[in-house]
């Protein structure tokens, strides 16, 4: 049965949450903590316990997400400037050749964005889809499309990206479950949204490359191909070994003890980006004349943005904390089982909601996560939390539009009309969010 009180706490705190970001455009971290406050004491907490369930949303999150977006941030800001992300493009292309480059740009997309941050990672491929366009003649789209596809599905599907690490740790989900079943959903989801869609729209619309000033990529020192997956592989296989050898999967194999205790510390998302961190400083710096100044350099300013990210993620653990302690969860939980809503489609409609409303994917998973972790069961399994975890991921991914910076930077850099951005990049990301739910629907079936 609904508490109404604690029906129009949590709703309060939504319609606060948005009104403060859009109207007075408040900076999110600072929105999510007077939300939760809010919720707090229209629920009818004493004003200790709300700073204490603060204080300890705070601390419960942040002991995980800080040091895996930390390790994160560095990894990839290693990675760019070494010109890796350049130097898998160029292969990609060579490989599948002009015919098939929209293949060749959502795989490149696709493994870029792993450690690398979006918009960083598009404004380093960009000056490719140019070259690509003034070579062939044919739209930017049929290029940039599959590019932009490749970049926003494993951003927001696959760790270590910032998004999903922070909704896997507010919902509690192992972390190989959601590399796992992202890579699983981002195959078919890139294919639809990226080449397929790429083509229509390219036949509909075409775009010349902008003469805009770059970066320039005509350099032939790029580190290896060989050694750029090695590097990037390097956390995303312990993490999973981790999981998948210490699973019920695995029961009946004769996997040594040893071995699946020592990888619980270096599959750990913790140990396991530390070793990436070390492999990337020392090959794809020190052994290509960058200098320990250099090196500590990069890494520092790449804590800049991951900042940002943290303490956002941190004030989603409050608003999760407030929503459990006040039992506003546990009621919503209860109600939901006995309508058969699904949790999944929840998830989704939640983050969507956010996502149309307030623009930034990040805000609308993070927020959707703390809406959407008391309403966990008691015995769902890691499985299932990790599906729900890609659901928040594609609710978030839906229709950007001129509220979202992404909006803007791909209109700018392509050089469209805001209509022809709706048309082209707002069409996609929806796209992306349609199939990526199908997907995951999919396979909660089958697990």
């Amino acid at each position: 049965m609904l508490d109404y009180t604690l029906l129009l706490a949590v709703l309060a705190g939504i319609a606060i949450l948005l009104f403060l970001i859009l109207y007075f455009r408040i900076q999110a971290f600072v929105a999510l903590l007077i939300a939760s406050i809010l919720v707090g004491i229209i629920a009818g907490m004493e004003p200790a316990a709300i700073i204490s369930t603060m204080q300890e949303g705070m601390g419960n999150t942040l002991g995980f997400v800080a040091v895996v977006v930390g390790l994160g941030a560095m990894f990839g800001a290693i990675l760019e400037h070494s010109g890796g992300a350049e130097a898998l493009a160029q292969r990609l292309l060579r490989v599948f050749g002009q015919k098939r480059a929209s293949w060749a740009m959502v795989l490149t997309g696709f493994f870029i964005a792993i450690p690398v941050f979006f918009d960083v990672a598009f404004i380093i491929l960009v000056p490719l889809i140019y070259a690509l366009q003034r070579k062939t003649g044919k739209s930017l789209l049929l290029y940039a499309i599959p590019l932009l596809a490749g970049l926003a599905i494993t951003h927001a599907f696959i760790p270590p990206t910032p998004g999903p690490v922070a909704v896997a740790d507010i919902l509690k989900a192992d972390l190989g479950w959601v590399i796992l079943f992202g890579f699983i959903v981002g195959i078919p989801t890139a294919i639809v949204s990226g080449p397929l869609f790429g083509r229509y729209i390219a036949n509909r619309i075409h775009i010349n490359a902008p003469r805009l000033e770059q970066t320039s990529i005509e350099t032939t020192n790029f580190p290896p191909v060989s050694l750029i997956i090695g590097i990037i592989a390097i956390p995303i296989v312990l993490i999973l070994m981790n999981t998948v050898l210490n699973s019920p999967l695995v029961e009946g194999l004769a996997v040594p003890t040893t071995l699946k205790t020592w990888l619980q510390l270096i599959g750990h998302p913790f140990v396991a980006l530390i070793i990436a961190n070390l492999a990337a400083w020392y090959a794809l710096g020190l052994r290509r004349n960058f200098n320990k100044e250099q090196l500590l350099d990069i890494t520092t300013k790449s804590m800049g943005a991951a900042g940002i990210i943290i303490l956002l993620t941190g004030a989603g653990g409050v608003f999760k904390q407030m929503l459990v302690n006040t039992g506003t969860g546990e009621m919503l939980a209860n109600y939901f089982a006995d309508a058969g809503v699904s949790l999944l489609l929840f998830a989704f409609i939640a983050a969507a909601l956010v996502r149309v409303l307030q623009g930034s994917a990040t805000v609308a998973m993070i927020t959707a996560a703390g809406i959407t972790a008391p309403l966990i069961l008691d015995g769902t399994g890691d499985m299932e939390k990790a599906l729900l975890v890609l659901a928040i991921a594609a609710g978030a991914s839906i229709l950007s539009h001129v509220n979202d910076s992404g909006f803007w930077l791909v209109s700018k850099y392509l050089g469209m009309s805001e209509q022809q951005t709706f048309r082209s990049w707002s069409m996609m990301t929806t796209i992306l969010a349609v199939v990526g739910i199908l997907s995951v629907y999919l396979i909660s079936l089958i697990v």
